[in-house]
């Protein structure tokens, strides 16, 4: 089986460097664009089922990249949804760095996998244990040659790339997810999963050159 598993097209919090968790933010126009990029990439790819992450911005990047004539197979995982922020969502990392000096450090340079991602907010495992189980139901009853495509976030893909690398998410920030970026798993069942592609963005930007934001 083949997994698609990619990240939602950029958004303005996401220029901004505010953090968005679960806050519904939609799309911008450049992460439209990207969305668009990686349909017309994936446009020849035999794709057998596709499930996203309900927040706006997941579920527009996923319509885009399907298109017309296979949106109808697009179904919604709860499970996917970024991981919540809590009481730092719709602030700058410069507020934050202000309000939170010590948990914002610790978030950025030394996460744990218990850790909050702000105050009031999930914690890396947490996230792990409800975007796996999202991942197993996606993958669920998928021939060996079948392909699903999976839209969620920047948090979810690193905690499920880590698991599946076999990293403890510790290492959470030791690889990049670009905006509209492209993940390739590959495997005979779900738990034989590898990694083929990792934050391939040549769709949208040139080596060494895809966006960094400042925030989750």
């Amino acid at each position: 089986m083949n997994v698609l598993l990619c990240r939602h097209g950029e958004t303005p919090w996401n220029r901004e460097g505010r953090y968005q968790g679960h806050t519904d933010i939609p799309l911008a126009e450049s992460g439209e664009g990207q969305a668009c990029a990686l349909g017309k990439r994936l446009a020849d790819v035999k794709i057998d089922r596709a499930v996203a992450s309900p927040l706006i911005r997941a579920r527009k990047t996923a319509e885009l990249i399907l298109g017309a004539s296979r949106a109808s197979m697009l179904s919604f995982d709860p499970g996917l949804k970024e991981i919540s922020h809590g009481g730092w969502e719709g602030k700058l990392v410069s507020e934050i760095a202000a309000s939170h000096p010590e948990l914002l450090d610790a978030w950025k340079y030394k996460p744990t996998p218990t850790l909050p991602a702000g105050p009031n907010a999930e914690s890396l495992q947490i996230v792990l244990d409800r975007a796996w189980v999202a991942l197993a139901a996606a993958t669920k009853g998928l021939g060996v040659n079948d392909t699903v495509l999976v839209v969620a976030h920047d948090a979810v893909n690193r905690v499920l790339l880590c698991k599946v690398l076999g990293l403890p998410l510790e290492r959470v920030w030791s690889f990049r997810q670009a905006p509209a970026t492209l993940n390739v798993l590959s495997g005979d069942t779900f738990d034989t999963l590898q990694v083929v592609r990792l934050n391939d963005a040549d769709h949208v930007a040139p080596l060494f050159q895809e966006a960094v934001h400042k925030a989750v």
